[in-house]
């Protein structure tokens, strides 16, 4: 049976979905699998949108609905320690503030033990740089939705290679979007399409690429 949530995210029927969601958290539904649903139903907004049924207008409502669906979960959500060893820098690159993906792709990472460093949005090349020499990560996430953008990712690439860490730290660039065009032009290491995508490749860095125990 197709899964109420995820369709009502993907139709963007806001009042349905807050109602699921409360109903969810009452019936003793976990919050991630709560916010796994919304996830499913916030890749088919974005699939819709790279295929010209749905607008920017469209993204940034689904941003608006994940917002108070995590409203209503963020109190259910049990607090821990990250305890896989590993840290990632997040951020929404300079002149883009959507943060939708980002926010999804962080909830995900911290509930699977990564300490995460969320740097918000519309994030200076140059912040980007200090936070990954002051945390030592060795993975930086740089979420963009605008096109216009991709220039400040590139310089990202540009600084970390001036102060000496590009050869230390794993560039991950996601956005419906971005392809293997901005890769090259960018010069990153991996680029996502949709949060699951995303997650699995840093999953991957951390465990081929990454010194376990990071700050």
């Amino acid at each position: 049976m197709e899964d109420r949530l995820k369709l009502a995210m993907g139709e963007l029927d806001e009042e349905e979905v807050l109602s699921l969601v409360e109903a969810r958290i009452q019936a003793g539904v976990s919050p991630t699998e709560i916010v796994e649903s919304c996830r499913n139903g916030v890749e088919i907004v974005g699939k819709r949108y790279s295929d010209g049924q749905y607008f920017l207008s469209d993204l940034i409502m689904s941003e608006e609905i994940f917002r108070g669906v995590m409203h209503l979960v963020e109190p259910h959500i049990p607090v821990g320690e990250p305890n896989n060893g590993y840290s990632v820098v997040m951020g929404t690159i300079e002149g883009d503030i959507h943060d939708l993906g980002k926010n999804i792709i962080i909830y995900l990472l911290r509930s699977s033990g990564f300490r995460v460093y969320d740097l918000g949005v519309d994030v200076s090349p140059e912040k980007f740089v200090q936070a990954v020499s002051e945390t030592k990560t060795c993975i930086l996430g740089i979420s963009v939705l605008l096109s216009f953008c991709v220039g400040s990712i590139k310089k990202v690439v540009d600084l970390l290679e001036e102060a000496g860490l590009r050869d230390k730290v794993k560039v991950v660039v996601g956005g419906y979007a971005v392809g293997e065009l901005v890769k090259e032009y960018t010069g990153v290491d991996f680029y996502a399409n949709d949060v699951s995508q995303a997650l699995r490749i840093i999953r991957e860095i951390a465990q081929k690429d990454c010194l376990h125990s990071q700050s």
